[in-house]
């Protein structure tokens, strides 16, 4: 029973998930999230969401690699420091905007220095959460998912990147990303999967055993947070 209740209040906690507007992380609501609890609770016994945008004009654009260079750039290195490195196949053909603004992202830094703030043993890790300046320019991006309207065949099992979101906002995806520790497939048509981990789950899984989440959402507190050292794009694992 506990274990069924870890994953429904997970549930809410990846349907509460936002990349909207960064706030601070010292409450039971989604550090970016202006949702209620209630709301949250009903949308994920409904069905649950994510999202993204392909039309967006965010400061990190720039930074893309051009059309050519893409296909070939479909490995991300996350490197968690005292953990090791997670290595993670993108999906350019299931979720090619997903993919982009990943990539876009990592390459321009986004990701350094921030952290993996939800984790929930045996179920997921959730980081990426845009701070302070790094959120300006941020926009959302379409949600890649069959609830809305695009075929996406990844199936949310173990080893899984998938983006998080604001719980009733499909389009609402921006940077927070989590990783599935076993297998979720609830999500599946309603979270934009892109990627798998084909090297690191050994450290996703001593990340997620050693974590300790002060509420039901899997909130870690601020200090104990596991940090994203980098992510790095490359073209080989």
């Amino acid at each position: 029973m506990r274990k069924i209740g870890a994953i429904f209040f997970a549930l809410i906690l990846l349907t509460l998930c936002s990349c909207g507007t960064p706030q601070t992380q010292d409450t039971n609501e989604p550090a970016t999230s202006t949702e209620s609890s209630g709301s949250a609770q009903s949308e994920a016994e409904s069905s649950g969401d994510v999202g993204l945008d392909s039309s967006s004009d965010s400061q990190y654009d720039e930074d893309l690699p051009s059309e050519d260079d893409e296909e070939d750039e479909r490995f991300a290195h996350i490197e968690v420091e005292g953990y090791g490195v997670i290595i993670v196949e993108l999906d350019r053909k299931e979720a090619p905007i997903t993919v982009e603004n990943f990539v876009n992202l990592a390459k321009a830094g986004f990701y350094d220095g921030l952290t993996f703030h939800r984790i929930i043993n045996g179920f997921i890790m959730q980081g990426g959460e845009a701070k302070g300046d790094k959120a300006d320019g941020i926009e959302p991006i379409r949600g890649e998912f069959e609830k809305n309207g695009v075929e996406n065949e990844i199936s949310h099992v173990r080893g899984v990147i998938s983006m998080a979101r604001r719980g009733d906002d499909y389009d609402s995806a921006t940077s927070q990303f989590f990783i599935v520790q076993s297998d979720s497939v609830g999500f599946d048509g309603k979270y934009a999967a892109f990627g798998y981990v084909i090297e690191g789950m050994d450290v996703v899984d001593r990340i997620c055993s050693d974590a300790s989440p002060v509420d039901y959402l899997g909130l870690i507190e601020e200090e104990e947070q596991p940090v994203i050292k980098s992510i790095t794009i490359k073209k080989t694992k």
